[in-house]
């Protein structure tokens, strides 16, 4: 008899667990191979490697309304555990999809929930018809329109005019407005806020509820199953269109007021430092000049990074960037303050070693004269013995 060695004993190991995937896979009834299994002559559903079949723990947040390839879409990410966490955490990743795509998903959630709370004389939003592309007839002309996103804004959803039966071929006035002025408030997408892929509704006993109804909750979810079914992934060009401009980029008066201090501030220091360094005697000015250029600098770099500095300070001005602005004048101003403070300390210092002249002029003493001084004032005089004067 043969004794098993260590590698059939790996062999065999090795075959059972994959016996074992495949009955769990099997069992779970959520993933299949990529063709059609047939067994005993009953084919069976293919799912897509995304294939999501509860919808119990996911979550949707729709995030803008932009106009990719000149087709109105709207931006969202999905939450794997969106319905705890309210979109708070990592998305699952970030998609689009057509705005009538959407929005007809979204009327279907609403029917959902009206059916959930016992509303059974629910009837559609009235603006639902313009989720597919609806004829429209003034005294003039013949239009075409259907839901689309709102013009000037990616947060707001609007009807569009067409002129094609298509709706691919948009109308525009003469400012470019294609929008018509039909109110759509009750088909409006409630854009950056976290919707739960399952709303669950207190039932009573004699609602007839039954398991079959809890599972039918959790696997037809009309919005999110909608959405995801016809998904596009958003790249990079995607994630970059329709962001909103805030309201509080701008500069307002009291901004305008505290730039105008600092500046006026720091150009009263810059004054200040000019002047006192026209006062600035020679050797002070060589051991400045040997201080930078111990620091690999000379004057002409200082003076460029100055007013590159402020040139950077003015563009981003203009651009509205206020974070950067500010941070940039209160380093200016600190520097301006700093540098002043040691002009001045270095000034005071030396005006022990100045005197005024008969005519009101500044005489710099020099050290060694100073030092002599101190020393004769220290240094007691020579003691000369008086003279006596011859007696008579």
């Amino acid at each position: 008899m043969k004794i098993p060695t260590i590698v059939d004993i790996l062999l065999i190991f090795g075959v059972l667990i994959t016996l074992t995937n495949y009955a769990v896979v099997r069992a779970d009834g959520a993933y299949y191979d990529d063709q059609a299994q047939v067994d005993d002559g009953v084919e069976e559903e293919v799912y897509a490697d995304d294939y999501i079949k509860y919808w119990t723990e996911y979550a949707v947040l729709p995030k803008k309304c932009i106009t990719y390839n000149n087709v109105d879409m709207i931006v969202f990410s999905v939450f794997p555990q969106g319905y705890r966490s309210m979109c708070t955490d990592d998305p699952m990743g970030t998609y689009m999809t057509t705005v009538p795509t959407f929005v007809g998903a979204y009327v279907d959630q609403l029917e959902s929930n009206a059916l959930d709370q016992g509303i059974d004389d629910y009837e559609a939003p009235e603006s639902a018809q313009y989720i597919e592309c609806y004829p429209f007839q003034t005294n003039q002309n013949l239009y075409y329109v259907r839901v689309g996103c709102t013009d000037g804004t990616s947060q707001s959803l609007a009807v569009n005019i067409y002129k094609d039966s298509t709706c691919e071929t948009p109308w525009e006035d003469v400012e470019g407005d294609d929008d018509a002025s039909f109110d759509i408030s009750d088909i409006q997408i409630p854009f950056k806020q976290c919707q739960a892929c399952v709303i669950w509704t207190d039932k009573d006993d004699d609602a007839g509820v039954d398991d079959q109804y809890f599972e039918n909750k959790k696997t037809q979810a009309p919005l999110c199953s909608g959405i995801w079914s016809n998904k596009e992934v958003c790249d990079r060009k995607c994630q970059k269109m329709g962001f909103e401009r805030k309201a509080n980029l701008g500069w307002n008066t009291s901004d305008k007021v505290l730039l105008s201090i600092l500046s006026i501030f720091g150009a009263g220091m810059l004054f200040a430092i000019l002047r006192k360094r026209s006062y600035m005697s020679k050797k002070d000015s060589l051991l400045e000049e040997a201080a930078m250029n111990a620091a690999g600098l000379q004057q002409s770099h200082v003076i460029g990074i100055f007013i590159l500095t402020i040139v950077v300070i003015v563009v981003f001005t203009l651009l509205g960037l206020k974070s950067i602005t500010w941070a940039l004048m209160l380093i200016v101003n600190t520097v301006l303050f700093g540098y002043l403070m040691k002009l001045t300390v270095d000034s005071g210092v030396s005006a022990g070693s100045t005197v005024v002249g008969p005519d009101g002029q500044i005489i710099q003493r020099d050290e060694s004269d100073s030092s002599d001084d101190e020393y004769e004032k220290q240094s007691p005089e020579a003691y000369t013995a008086p003279t006596i004067p011859p007696l008579t």
